[in-house]
């Protein structure tokens, strides 16, 4: 059996997480410095983490803390000119995008980065994204990803239409591409469509990792299908496992190889020299919870629930997260909260004070940490991890230079870089081999 081997990226996210954390970071306003991100690149790349994952939030307007400003692909862009290794995965949304701006913007940053991106396919559920696209109230979930799976499928048609000989670029013949090889392709859906002939070769990685979110069934059937990687929300040994034999499960009923669909749920990370340390860093991050807290507000988004059901010292309001009414933006990051509350019997102050919101929260030295990262990978609730640190820079660089070396000594993270393409990183295996090119030139 292959070595198995733990993945790692890092969550740069530009909202705070915990809370108060942009208030220690230098500078508090890092998240609008393109430097900044691009020395985040350096760190992460630094610590052999796999990639840096930038979400995106169309329309966020919460400006109590740190916002996503600027356009993920530029900014990863920036990230890959500061980087020779780490893979860098960008967020589009599907909802609003046509598959061809999609297939384009993630295929230049693939041969700019030399075959290290991934693109995370998401389904937009906020009205407040649709009215900057001039649009009304989004439609039911289920249009949403009926539409998903037509542009994902789309988008790949687009990438392998070149044969992966294609581009010959021979000054002697004058010969640039064999124009026979790259193909029209006329793509005829219920909710998109388009003909023509796409503008770019291959990447040495083939094409652009596929990367999905979504934790509802009907996101559970597209990653089976389509996806490499699965950035998901678990927050206990016993759901990470059911989310992964599930999702392993489906991905071999479409006949995959489930080993390769990584399983990546998110870690929020707080790190000391010792416990008490750690769990001082984080109550100062956390802060107190107040009746009128924005916190407070953002619970209530992110459950699906009016927030006048919210009364901090009482129960969640389990009879309307019961009822038919109950539908949240994002069915896994609201059951990521709801799994703690229902396990600990959780008032709203207590949620809100653990922080338990769409991904696992440790505290604890590196020493502790790893023993939770290590049980979830060896009992396979997990592939690897999405981390998100709490303070930029300290609180990556304590990843790197101490979270790390003692996952190495443990024997389950690599001690470098054995590729420089993302799939590669991830153990996918080639999608351009010599017997690829073969049967094309053979067709």
């Amino acid at each position: 059996m292959t070595e198995r081997f733990l993945h790692l990226n890092v969550n740069a996210n530009g909202l705070a997480k915990p809370p108060n954390s942009w208030r220690h970071s230098s500078p508090p306003t890092w998240f609008l410095d393109v430097a900044s991100w691009e020395k985040l690149g350096r760190i992460a790349e630094r610590g052999l983490l796999d990639a840096v994952f930038l979400a995106d939030h169309l329309g966020a307007t919460d400006f109590s803390k740190p916002w996503h400003a600027f356009d993920p692909f530029m900014l990863q862009t920036a990230v890959a000119r500061a980087t020779r290794h780490i893979g860098l995965v960008t967020t589009l949304s599907a909802t609003f995008y046509q598959p061809w701006d999609i297939a384009r913007r993630a295929a230049t940053l693939d041969i700019a980065s030399g075959g290290r991106a991934a693109v995370n396919i998401v389904t937009s559920g906020e009205d407040a994204a649709a009215a900057l696209y001039g649009r009304g109230p989004l439609p039911a979930r289920e249009v949403r990803y009926g539409r998903a799976e037509e542009v994902l499928n789309a988008v790949k048609r687009l990438w392998d239409s070149w044969d992966p000989d294609a581009l010959v670029a021979d000054p002697t013949t004058g010969e640039l591409v064999d124009d026979g090889r790259v193909p029209t392709v006329d793509f005829d859906g219920e909710h998109v469509g388009f003909r023509g002939r796409f503008q770019f070769p291959r990447s040495v990685q083939g094409r652009p990792v596929i990367v999905q979110a979504g934790a509802s069934p009907l996101g559970i059937e597209l990653a089976a299908q389509h996806a490499d990687a699965v950035f998901c929300a678990s927050n206990t040994l016993s759901t990470g496992q059911e989310f992964y034999r599930g999702l392993k499960a489906r991905a071999a009923a479409h006949g995959r190889d489930p080993e390769e669909l990584l399983v990546l749920p998110g870690l929020n990370i707080t790190l000391g020299g010792t416990e008490a340390e750690a769990i001082r860093r984080r109550a100062e991050l956390v802060g107190p919870v107040e009746a009128d807290d924005a916190a407070v507000r953002a619970l209530a988004v992110q459950l699906g629930v009016p927030v006048d059901l919210l009364s901090l010292d009482k129960a969640l309001p389990w009879d309307y997260i019961n009822s038919p009414r109950w539908s949240p933006r994002s069915v896994g990051a609201a059951n990521g909260v709801l799994s703690v509350a229902r396990q600990g019997d959780l008032t709203v102050r207590e949620v809100l004070e653990r922080r338990a919101n769409a991904q696992n929260a440790i505290v604890g030295t590196p020493e502790q940490v790893a023993d939770e990262i290590e049980s979830w990978f060896t009992q396979r609730a997990a592939d690897g991890f999405n981390i998100n640190f709490d303070i930029f820079p300290s609180g990556l660089e304590q990843v790197v230079d101490h979270l790390v070396p003692e996952l190495q000594r443990r024997g389950i993270f690599r001690r470098e870089y054995e590729s420089t393409t993302l799939r590669g990183h991830y153990g996918l295996p080639p999608l351009v081999t010599d017997a690829s090119r073969a049967t094309a030139r053979t067709a």
